[in-house]
């Protein structure tokens, strides 16, 4: 077995594929469009997504929808990134919301950071 994506449900979707691939440095992959059944899609991901392995994240736009609540159980989609403070540097330098600057995780010494895409989505940037 494999993941292959996730799916988030967005309110803008250009808004959405331009702080994947322009904030956090992923490709888009693929998109579709169902006019009839009133919903877009884009799947954005790192390298080739599925094809190398990785997973990729389903961005959907049900047309007409502009924002969501997010609800209390989802947490957050996490990113392993060479260097946590470069990263945020980079994300804050292409006007990326950086939610929680990079350091130690509390009680330990993996530095992560947080950063929140333009739906209020929250990503962790794991550096390894």
């Amino acid at each position: 077995m494999m993941l292959l994506h996730t799916m988030l449900r967005v309110g803008d979707l250009q808004r959405s594929i331009d702080f994947y691939t322009k904030v956090l440095g992923m490709n888009l992959l693929r998109t579709t469009e169902r006019p009839e059944q009133k919903y877009s899609l884009a799947f954005v991901g790192f390298g080739k997504g599925n094809a190398d392995g990785q997973a990729e994240i389903e961005l959907t736009y049900n047309h007409g929808v502009h924002s969501y609540d997010l609800g209390t159980a989802y947490g957050h989609i996490a990113i392993g990134v060479p260097d946590a403070y470069a990263a945020c540097e980079k994300i804050k330098a292409v006007g990326g919301s950086v939610t929680r600057e990079a350091g130690p995780v509390a009680g330990g010494d993996t530095i992560i950071a947080f950063v929140t895409d333009p739906d209020g989505y929250k990503i962790e940037l794991i550096q390894h």
